[in-house]
């Protein structure tokens, strides 16, 4: 019995870790779907993930330059696909931390648009 009850303790336990990081592996994934539909030939020539709006900070709380003007363009935690569409459109047109280009001007250029 004793096996029986530590065997059940040591499964629940790997069941919560799994879940635990399943759950925060990828926090806004419409924000992810959305941009590599909008912006195909950047996420076909990149790598999207989390650091494409946040710096590479464990928690992702911190934003680079492209996650701070998409966070004014977007309302929190936003889930409507058209609406993320709009933010993503509308920060186009802020500047970018490259001299003289916008991130709509790097993202034409098929490169991702934050300053890392």
């Amino acid at each position: 019995m004793k096996g029986l009850m530590r065997g059940m303790m040591v499964a629940g336990a790997v069941a919560g870790v799994v879940i635990g990081f399943g759950s925060s592996v990828e926090a806004r994934p419409p924000y992810k779907k959305v941009f590599e539909t909008t912006y195909e030939k950047v996420a076909k020539d990149n790598k999207v993930d989390c650091n494409s709006c946040h710096v590479a900070d464990k928690e992702k709380k911190e934003r680079n330059n492209y996650g701070e003007a998409l966070a004014k363009n977007i309302g929190k935690n936003e889930k409507d696909d058209a609406k993320i569409k709009e933010a993503l459109v509308k920060t186009e047109k802020e500047k970018s931390a490259v001299k003289d280009k916008t991130f709509g001007d790097l993202l034409k250029d098929g490169k991702l648009p934050a300053s890392k």
